[in-house]
């Protein structure tokens, strides 16, 4: 459960990918010479992707790897802000967005699982973890999702958070009556 005032704080949600976005796993190979990663995306939390920046709240990645993958992911949510550093630095990417869009860290969410994400949730407002999160990032959170990451996780965020808000009826509403009119 959210509080309604701390939802309507949050101005920026913050996404961490592998272990959040996705399930974790990564699928390495070869095509023609050259590595290959792949991942799975689960197609509902692209959609509760979608229907936050629906709702005014910018949405960033913030991932510890580097992956062609990711940025063909973020490009077609059309995500506000992605960092890929392989050196994990998620904290400082962080602070780079916030900055970017003049928004205090108390007024931001981030979704995190694992170990690298602990730097990030001790400073947002509103630290989140997906269901099959590390200990540590379960201590850190405020928001404890029932769905594990790449399985619904960032899909449930979006619903809690924008019920909280008292928007989710209005803004599924939109992009149902949106849908219905290309059609």
């Amino acid at each position: 459960m959210i509080a309604p005032a701390a939802a309507k704080r949050v101005k920026f949600v913050g996404l961490d990918i592998d272990g959040v976005m996705t399930d974790g796993g990564i699928y390495l190979g070869d095509a023609d010479g050259k590595r290959v990663e792949l991942k799975r995306y689960e197609i509902q939390d692209g959609l509760g992707v979608v229907l936050m920046r629906k709702a005014g709240i910018k949405v960033g990645i913030i991932t510890g790897r580097e992956s062609e993958s990711v940025r063909l992911r973020a490009e077609e949510l059309k995500v506000d802000a992605v960092a890929q550093d392989s050196k994990a630095r998620k904290l400082s990417a962080l602070r780079k967005m916030l900055a970017q869009f003049g928004i205090d860290p108390a007024d931001a969410a981030f979704v995190g699982d694992d170990l690298p994400d602990l730097g990030v949730l001790r400073v947002v407002g509103m630290p989140v973890a997906v269901a099959n999160a590390s200990k540590e990032v379960k201590e850190a959170a405020n928001v404890h999702l029932t769905r594990e990451g790449g399985n619904g996780a960032v899909r449930e965020f979006a619903e809690l958070l924008l019920t909280a808000r008292g928007e989710w009826a209005a803004i599924v509403e939109r992009y149902v009556a949106a849908t219905e009119a290309t059609t």
